[in-house]
């Protein structure tokens, strides 16, 4: 029988309910739309399945499908992201979470088959692994993950009308699913809308990115050299924010577009090879496995931080990192020491895993605002729509994404201009010249 919850400590939900009272107040969008919309309960029976950052911004999110009608079942979408006592104020409230921070292997893929087990209608996933887990299970694929899940799962039945996805990463994987016709139902990128990866990706990772690096090592920016390896749109967030706190920033990137535009706003551009001689901290945000491997880690210098940025701990290789060192030890919970055979000392943070979360709060609010705004709209659009979308990768329509913008731009008391009906005349016309 599947538990109501699964969190550390039940005790702790006074402390995670002030943290999501923080959240919500910083959050104008998403509780807006909540209000508006919670009378309309255009969620009423809809049972929504997610792998998410259990953060108090998640929170916020869960509280607001919850308000629209929706039963929300959730799960950590990273082993070391879940803030514990936001979890147990959900758990409190009602909401099915099973999520803690520390999660092991099996735990963190029997967490995602109980939110399975519930059989949603919309599923909410950030990197992939619960709809990549529903789709494997379906097929019959065999692996780790899927031996726990059926552990788990009373009984596997596929009636999900859609999902959506929060990440790069994840919609990558998303994309392979359907280019190879495997894509079970429609999903929507969620992370393709501009009010997402323009903000979220940039400022909130840009921001968040080097808060985790400064609390797990306070170290000083200023006069280092940044490697970022990915000139995404996270990249381009860490680098600018490198950049404006005094450090020297070079980019390692394979896109020769990406690189050209990396060159003309002003930073240095290097393979990793030479870019690992001279690197003071080294940050991966590519999507993409052994980003920094055993060549570059034997050229690195003395004292060299590695941390990654990235959905999954797979961009710095940790079996190189393991094959050439002589010794380990931890010198704070998300920074650990591996000295090499050479005598150079490299650290690594929160284990390679995604560092704005393990080692600090994830994203600032305000921008999670939009991006969870996002997720709501995404969710009643797949409802309204239920069975006229073809199982393909979605962009949520511009008009969503415009009236996202326009509500925070009113919460931000930003006012713009508006359109006379010459001027949209005039761009409506072809007939019209010099």
């Amino acid at each position: 029988m599947t538990l109501d919850y699964l969190v550390k400590n039940i005790e702790a939900a006074p402390s995670g309910e002030l943290k999501i009272e923080w959240a919500e107040k910083n959050m104008p969008v998403l509780m807006s739309i909540r209000k508006k919309l919670s009378p309309k309960k255009p969620l009423k029976n809809i049972v929504i399945g997610a792998a998410l950052h259990v953060t108090k911004e998640t929170a916020a999110l869960a509280r607001t499908l919850t308000a629209l009608g929706a039963e929300v079942y959730l799960a950590a979408s990273n082993p070391l992201s879940t803030q514990d006592d936001v979890a147990a104020a959900l758990a409190k409230e009602g909401i099915h979470v099973y999520a803690w921070r520390g999660m092991d292997k099996k735990s963190y893929y029997e967490a995602i088959a109980r939110v399975i087990d519930a059989q949603p209608h919309i599923v909410m996933d950030d990197g992939g692994d619960l709809t990549g887990l529903i789709h494997k299970l379906h097929y019959g694929e065999g692996g780790f993950e899927v031996e726990v899940a059926r552990s788990i799962i009373r009984k596997f039945e596929l009636r999900v009308i859609g999902g959506t996805e929060e990440t790069t990463t994840g919609v990558i994987r998303l994309r392979a699913m359907a280019k190879e016709g495997r894509l079970l139902f429609p999903v929507i990128a969620v992370n393709d809308s501009y009010t997402k990866y323009l903000f979220d990706n940039r400022y909130g990772a840009g921001q968040s990115t080097l808060d985790g690096i400064m609390r797990a090592t306070n170290i000083l920016l200023a006069g280092k050299t940044v490697v970022v390896a990915g000139y995404g749109w996270v990249g381009r967030g860490i680098a600018s924010r490198a950049k404006g706190m005094g450090a020297k920033v070079i980019i390692v990137e394979v896109n020769p577009i990406r690189a050209l535009e990396a060159y003309y706003d002003g930073f240095y551009v290097s393979s990793m090879r030479k870019a690992a001689r001279l690197g003071d901290i080294f940050i991966t945000a590519t999507g993409n496995r052994d980003v920094i491997r055993l060549e570059h880690f034997k050229l690195m210098k003395d004292g060299a931080i590695l941390a990654n940025a990235g959905h999954f701990n797979v961009e710095i290789s940790l079996k190189d990192l393991e094959k050439i060192a002589v010794s380990r030890r931890k010198i704070n919970p998300m920074l650990e020491e591996y000295k090499l055979e050479n005598g150079k000392r490299l650290y690594l943070l929160a284990e390679g895993r995604l560092v704005n979360l393990a080692c600090a709060e994830g994203n600032p609010s305000e921008v999670m605002d939009m991006s969870f705004a996002n997720q709501t709209m995404a969710a009643i659009y797949l409802v309204k729509n239920r069975g006229r979308l073809k199982p393909k990768v979605y962009r949520l329509p511009e008009s969503i994404d415009m009236k996202i913008a326009r509500l925070k731009l009113s919460t931000l008391g930003v006012s713009i201009e508006k359109l006379t009906k010459r001027q949209r005349e005039y761009l409506a016309s072809w007939r019209l010249g010099t």
